[in-house]
């Protein structure tokens, strides 16, 4: 007798006319697949939108896209500033302006310092800035109270939200910066405070003071810089810029730094979100798993004597296995592909009205998240579900193909 096959076309009419016949179970299967893709889709995304929202946090807060120092200040230039300072010349030459994709460049010069409000004092850390172009950078950064810098504010000063607590200063309040010069011998100026700031970082906010650099200039007694900040017309041109960068200052004693590395508590987060979402996608993997073995036991122990009949006509143990498999797969790519719709749609809506979510840890802002997709967290999750349907009809499929014909045909209904 000739040996009856299955090509691939039998196989997946086979395998579709067989889900069709239970349609309730098929369908408590397709939505069980559906419902764990479309989780792993807006939870990936809603992790993608945390992460790029504490970058973007931080870029414009603090540290910009990237920034250029002398050889070392990076690693302990911010013991002693004074020692990395970057000459106008220098600053000159490195010609970062003209690079491809860059908005905006600006100087820095940190010192620190001892703030006195004529009864009590507090070390801070102080930033020389030019205003107008740090308000172009600083789009997360609060005025809390008064206004920010201008250029016109020659011996004005904008303090953290912490210092201000601190040291009770707001609006108007009269201060003096005491610092050591590039000389080591000490300096001072009087400043008012024209506004009080709260950024990102509760840290940063607790310390930092932040005056024109010409005042910073004068206050250290130096014509220098400490960084080169440039602010990019998108973030993900950081790479091509930084490595142009490098190229252009090579050679110059000075070093180039992204903002990711500039940031460590950004690589931190990004870790413990990762390995957050790697256990939720176990998970969702396992639940999968058990929720579509339960209905493919069922399924294959209804029809274990039609899977006798096909051995009897001369259909081998692996064309049943071939068959099973194939009504796995057949079920995972649907509901794969429900979930996606599912994720897709839910994660429309969901941004459309946003997730209210409270500071972060170390930082003082309430914000909105809202689900961030991209290809890659789509195309894991229906895997994901697609891959875990094919695993769950394997067992089933490997018990039945290997029951005796005669034991498997005593079984028909």
């Amino acid at each position: 007798m000739a040996r009856a096959t299955l090509d691939l076309k039998a196989l997946l009419k086979l395998a579709a006319r067989n889900l069709t016949r239970n349609k309730a179970r098929s369908a408590l299967s397709l939505a069980a697949i559906a419902i764990g893709v479309a989780g792993l889709i807006l939870s990936g995304g809603f992790v993608n939108d945390l992460i790029f929202q504490l970058g973007e946090a931080l870029i414009h807060s603090q540290s910009g896209h990237v920034q250029v120092a002398r050889a070392g200040y990076f690693e302990v230039g911010s013991r002693s500033p004074a020692k990395y300072l970057i000459t106008p010349e220098q600053a000159e030459q490195t010609q970062l302006a003209k690079l491809p994709h860059v908005a905006e460049v600006m100087r820095r010069l940190n010192f620190s310092a001892l703030l006195s409000n004529g009864r009590s004092s507090y070390p801070v850390l102080g930033e020389g800035i030019e205003a107008d172009r740090e308000a172009k950078l600083g789009t997360y950064v609060l005025m809390l109270q008064g206004r920010a810098l201008t250029q016109n504010d020659r011996f004005g000063a904008i303090v953290g939200a912490g210092v201000a607590r601190a040291m009770n200063l707001q609006a108007g309040s009269q201060i003096s910066l005491l610092s050591p010069t590039v000389d080591e011998a000490m300096n001072t100026v009087d400043v008012e405070v024209v506004g009080t700031f709260q950024s990102f970082s509760a840290d940063y906010d607790d310390r930092v003071v932040k005056v024109l650099l010409p005042t910073a200039q004068e206050l250290i007694n130096t014509q220098g810089v400490n960084v080169l900040v440039a602010l990019l017309d998108e973030t993900r041109n950081t790479s091509a810029v930084a490595a142009a960068a490098s190229a252009r200052t090579k050679g110059m004693g000075l070093e180039v730094m992204r903002w990711e590395s500039l940031n460590d508590f950004y690589w931190k987060a990004v870790a413990l979100y990762d390995r957050q979402f790697g256990v939720l996608r176990l998970i969702v993997l396992v639940m999968v798993m058990f929720a579509v073995v339960g209905a493919m036991n069922v399924a294959v122990l209804e029809r274990t004597g039609e899977f006798g009949t096909m051995r009897a006509l001369g259909n081998t143990g692996a064309d049943v296995i071939r068959l099973i498999v194939a009504e796995g797969a057949l079920m995972g790519a649907i509901g794969a592909s429900l979930g996606v719709l599912l994720g897709l749609l839910s994660a429309w809506i969901i941004s459309k009205v946003g997730i209210p979510m409270p500071p972060p840890p170390n930082s003082n802002f309430e914000y909105t998240a809202h689900i961030r997709l991209d290809l890659a967290v789509c195309m894991s999750a229906f895997a994901i579900g697609f891959v875990a349907t094919v695993l769950a009809s394997i067992p089933p499929a490997l018990r039945v193909s290997r029951l005796p014909i005669v034991e498997a045909l005593r079984r028909m209904i």
